[in-house]
């Protein structure tokens, strides 16, 4: 395999595949490793995972499941979402040690602070859907169905579904302040770049927010104000990490004639 710490500019385009294939599977089996050693735990992850649904559910209402297997493949889905978790700061070292000979020196020892940011800020979201989006939107839908008449039937594969789509898609966008970090550092964005294009930003950022959570405005509201702050922190950090160009040095004074 090409040396990770070698100029990029001397490895040719299947050296680079080569490379990113060995990185690849590199994940698949720290991933896979994680899964086994997540399946016993499973249960445990399910019962955290929808502890709000079971909570707004009315008094001597129970989660079903429709078919045979239902109940095995939420222990695979959960087993793999826990490996994902568990595997992320892996993943986003191997992300950094493929791209770190392309930066300068003085970067690349940025690799353990860019790991644990972007394992903080996915952290953070996550944290932020499971315990503030998901109990408000399943409390909400749920008492509109109960006062309507409704007898709630909800399938575990359903409340599944709900939960980990909303904790993976809001861990995910609150990686926007790391993102924005590393392409500063690359030369992609700058702040002004960033501020310029606010607008269009704002647009898209409330449009995400809209297809990631439930038909309803607070729903949308809750993660795209989120959202709109991260993006503004994002361009504080660009301004604290663009790289300057160095002073240039003083000319000697010239001696006396």
């Amino acid at each position: 395999m090409p040396s990770r710490r070698g100029d990029p500019n001397q490895m040719s385009f299947l050296q680079h595949l080569d490379e990113l294939r060995v990185r690849l599977l590199r994940c698949a089996i720290v991933l896979g490793a994680a899964f086994l050693a997540a399946w016993p735990v499973s249960g445990w992850v399910y019962d955290l995972l929808v502890a709000p649904v079971k909570e707004a559910l009315p008094p001597g209402v129970a989660l079903a499941y429709t078919g045979v297997s239902d109940p095995f493949m939420l222990y695979m889905k959960v087993s793999l979402f826990t490996a994902i978790v568990v595997g992320l700061p892996y993943a986003l070292m191997e992300f950094w040690l493929f791209v770190a000979p392309g930066l300068y020196a003085r970067e690349r020892r940025l690799a353990i602070p860019f790991v644990a940011g972007a394992t903080l800020f996915f952290l953070i979201g996550a944290w932020f859907a499971h315990g503030v989006i998901v109990p408000y939107t399943c409390r909400y839908f749920i008492d509109l169905g109960t006062e309507a008449g409704f007898q709630p039937v909800i399938t575990i594969r359903e409340v599944l579904g709900f939960v980990l789509q909303l904790v993976l898609a809001t861990g995910a966008v609150f990686e926007l302040p790391v993102v924005i970090f590393f392409l500063t550092r690359v030369g992609i964005v700058t702040p002004a770049f960033l501020w310029h294009y606010f607008g269009y930003s704002f647009f898209a950022i409330w449009l995400l927010a809209a297809l990631i959570t439930p038909p309803d405005v607070f729903s949308m509201m809750m993660v795209g104000f989120p959202m709109t702050g991260l993006y503004l922190l994002g361009i504080l950090v660009s301004w604290i990490f663009l790289p300057r160009p160095k002073p240039a040095p003083a000319p000697s004074p010239s001696p006396p004639a």
